[in-house]
């Protein structure tokens, strides 16, 4: 049972009454210090990752992710059912679900906010691109029609395919209306984001899992604040100010364990910190070059330098990390302590001759450069040449995009709901990884419409991922953020989340 609901449970009991009764009668406040300020309220049009903190709690999706980041239903009252075909998907919807303006929640308002998302939303498009029809079938459930089988619909319809009233939908959202358990009461921007209880909330059911299950407003408010700079964070959380901090660097840790009013708080595999490869134009564009560089690496190494403690990070030769339904060990290749012999081996057999790898990293990610410099001496006891290029993070974003600039370079994301979304498979991502393996492996997975049928196709993708080497997965590395004492129910999440949290009293 996750902690939330024990904790939820046990007060219940001791008090006599239900936790929903209590989360009404709760008065209490959060007050959460983000990284910065939101651009906008807008998520189809901004899908950030502090916009989706906030909006997840005013606006909500068909699907949502549940611990295994699989796609399970919160606006939908369950799975699609989809055709044998696979080109027709037809989403039951929840009954008895209002927005905040009090209005019904109901299959035209479906149609016409994924309409929106559709046209504005770069995912959106995508999906647009393969939508022959999106119409209503009754108040309660709608269906899309299909021009090609397209595996990851429904991880597309669990992220910022928020749905809204279809009276609200214009070009410029001027009002943010959703079914929530919170509703925006005010935005003063640079100073702060008040969000109150939805009285009128119906929750999903089930038991809290990631975003998935039972969702309670306990706190009467949320107040997101934004706080640009990390020791402001920190010091605000330690001295009372704020009852959350988000993205706290790892070196406050023991400073804000230490401290009388909060504890620090570990979110496991928050990210992957990977090395891509030019197979475009340069001495990478050969296979055999690319997997010397997979195997002269050492992976713990460069994360112990990159974080320092074993706390902060992971090394899984996996993409996806353990507890994802996307875990796997299939074709997994090349990936351990370090080899500069059999690395050597490769270097002769792909003809290498000398001309040095173009290595771009940054300092604004510290732990970038960090990877970047143990790299270099693993590269070169095997063989290559290296030259080592710091920039900053402005300037790697452009010169990537440039093939004939560079051979590697070192980025991070989180973990995407479904594998087809990692940038790296796209063709056009910088690295321009294209190979008739990879189209074949992920037009398998595009074809699949079941979780088992997916997962087989993903242990294809990355198979061919692992032979044809666009990238190196260096490690998974854990986020560090902060809860004021007496706050609980807090469970870490990618995007974090207040509801099912008590506030101190």
């Amino acid at each position: 049972m996750k902690k939330s609901a024990l904790v939820l449970m046990t007060l219940a009991a001791l008090a006599g009454t239900s936790s929903l009764a209590m989360a009404q009668a709760s008065d209490g406040v959060l007050t959460v210090a983000t990284i910065g300020e939101p651009p906008t309220l807008d998520v189809m049009q901004t899908a950030t990752d502090i916009v989706l903190t906030i909006d997840q709690h005013i606006f909500e999706t068909l699907y949502t992710y549940d611990a295994e980041w699989k796609s399970v239903p919160l606006l939908a009252a369950g799975m699609p059912k989809i055709s044998e075909d696979g080109l027709t998907y037809t989403i039951p919807l929840r009954e008895g679900v209002k927005f905040h303006d009090g209005s019904d929640f109901d299959a035209k308002d479906v149609t016409a906010s994924l309409k929106r998302w559709m046209a504005v939303n770069s995912k959106g498009k995508q999906v647009a691109a393969i939508v022959e029809s999106l119409t209503e079938e009754g108040d309660h459930a709608v269906v899309f029609k299909l021009k090609s089988r397209y595996a990851p619909l429904l991880a597309t319809l669990s992220q910022a395919s928020v749905i809204l009233p279809s009276e609200k939908i214009a070009d410029t959202l001027t009002e943010f209306v959703g079914t929530g358990p919170y509703a925006l009461k005010e935005r003063k921007p640079d100073q702060y984001t008040q969000l109150v209880r939805f009285d009128g909330y119906k929750s999903p059911e089930g038991e809290p899992s990631n975003y998935a299950g039972k969702r309670e407003a306990i706190a009467k408010e949320i107040r997101f604040v934004p706080v640009p700079d990390a020791n402001t964070r920190v010091e605000g959380l330690i001295s009372g100010q704020f009852d959350y901090a988000d993205s706290l660097p790892v070196s406050a840790f023991e400073r804000v364990e230490g401290s009388s009013n909060a504890k620090p708080v570990i979110f496991r595999d928050a990210g992957w910190a990977s090395m891509n490869m030019n197979m475009k134009e340069g001495i990478l564009a050969k296979k055999e070059l690319r997997q010397a560089v997979q195997v002269a690496l050492n992976p713990n190494d460069m994360m112990m330098a990159a974080f320092s403690d074993t706390r902060f990070f992971s090394v899984d030769a996996s993409i996806f990390p353990e507890g994802s339904f996307w875990h796997t060990e299939e074709g997994v290749a090349r990936y351990g302590d370090g080899n500069p012999e059999e690395a050597a081996k490769l270097l002769e057999a792909g003809g290498y001759d000398g001309t040095p790898i173009r290595l771009l990293t940054s300092r604004q990610y510290e732990f970038h450069y960090k990877i970047g410099e143990v790299a270099k001496a693993y590269l070169e006891a095997a063989g290559f040449k290296v030259d080592l290029q710091v920039v900053d993070w402005a300037t790697l974003t452009t010169r990537r995009a440039d093939s004939k600039a560079w051979d590697i370079f070192i980025t991070h994301s989180n973990f995407p709901g479904d594998p087809t979304t990692i940038n790296t498979i796209t063709d056009t991502y910088p690295g321009w990884y294209v190979s008739e393996q990879k189209a074949k492996a992920v037009a398998t997975y595009m074809d699949a419409t079941t979780d088992d049928a997916k997962k087989a196709a993903w242990d294809g993708i990355q198979t061919v991922i692992y032979d044809d080497a666009p990238l190196y997965k260096v490690g998974n590395f854990n986020a560090v953020s902060g809860v004021a004492n007496g706050v609980s129910g807090y469970e870490p999440t990618y995007w974090p989340h207040f509801w099912n949290v008590t506030p101190k009293k």
